[in-house]
């Protein structure tokens, strides 16, 4: 029997958010008994690269003309996560990866002196001796970075647990400093970048704030959106690429200024000397003044609390 059309219709309830009574027609796939080669068809049709959604094919977001999309991903990703973790502030540390802890240092330093006994006159040997006793030496350093870990790590309760550790998350000084702040049970930041020769991170990091760039260019980035100070221990390329990205940035203005200490005056007065600059009129004298030297971990943590003081602003905004 027909419904009435001027009789009043009872009201539907709401549809449900994902079931239907009916399905639709593209639900199943044309039937092998209407075309025999359509399961097949339609089989090879879903297994093409070009089928998958945009954001779940790789290679399509690989290509060269995504780069900028790679770019803002790199970006987002560890902006939402830091932002959801409450991560506000950093004490960003850098320092050699080849300088580990003094025991694993020592150790190398032993078995070379072993080897070299066994065949005096092998000088490659000798070299690698002569260079593992001076890497035996900024060993010391390890511990200063791990005890300065701990500082900062310790403090993060007193600033609203908004205060962490970040470095590279690789070895060497940057997993002392990390190492340091999780023996404290703080959160503990590490941003990789991803290399063409496999690499891991290393142990002391929080498992939900490690990240890993594809771009230099936003590793660099994301390592200044949130310093609060700059610390810097020995180390080789990568460290002075990013002391001195941090230097010109500073001098120039592109970001606020901001402590940054170089630990170990003896090493950087050899590895870099700014009086030659200054001599040479390349830098102006307030630009020596945009850095300096520290030794110990507790230095180190004063000065910058010094810093914030004399400048009249605060470490924690």
């Amino acid at each position: 029997m027909k419904d009435d059309p001027d009789m009043p219709r009872e009201k539907p309830a709401p549809a449900h958010p994902e079931e239907r009574a009916t399905d639709l027609p593209w639900k199943i796939p044309k039937p092998a008994s209407e075309d025999v080669d359509a399961p097949v068809l339609v089989a090879e049709i879903m297994r093409a690269s070009n089928y998958r959604p945009a954001d779940k094919d790789l290679e399509f977001l690989d290509r060269s003309d995504n780069r900028g999309l790679r770019l803002q991903l790199d970006y987002s990703k560890a902006e939402t996560l830091l932002e959801e973790h409450g991560v506000a502030h950093s004490i960003v540390v850098f320092g050699s990866t080849r300088v580990p802890e003094p025991i694993a240092a020592r150790c190398r330093v032993e078995e070379l002196e072993r080897q070299l006994a066994e065949t005096p006159d092998d000088t490659e040997r000798a070299t690698r001796l002569r260079v593992a006793r001076r890497v035996l030496e900024k060993s010391q350093y390890y511990d200063v970075a791990r005890e300065f870990g701990r500082i900062v790590g310790e403090a993060e309760g007193a600033y609203g647990k908004r205060l962490v550790i970040v470095t590279g998350g690789g070895p060497g000084m940057m997993e002392a400093a990390n190492r340091g702040a999780h023996e404290t049970g703080a959160r503990t930041v590490g941003l990789n970048i991803s290399l063409p020769h496999e690499q891991y991170p290393n142990p002391y990091l929080t498992p939900s704030l490690c990240f890993q760039f594809r771009y230099f260019a936003i590793r660099k980035l994301h390592f200044l959106l949130r310093a609060r100070a700059l610390v810097v221990f020995p180390g080789g390329f990568g460290t002075m690429d990013e002391l001195f990205e941090t230097l010109t940035l500073i001098q120039t203005r592109k970001v606020k200024p901001l402590p940054v200490i170089l630990v170990g005056k003896a090493y950087w007065r050899r590895a870099f000397d700014p009086d030659f600059l200054l001599e040479e009129g390349v830098i102006d004298p307030e630009d020596r003044d945009l850095f300096w030297y520290a030794e110990t971990a507790q230095e180190i943590w004063d000065d910058i609390v010094r810093w914030y003081d004399r400048s009249g602003t605060r470490l924690i905004g």
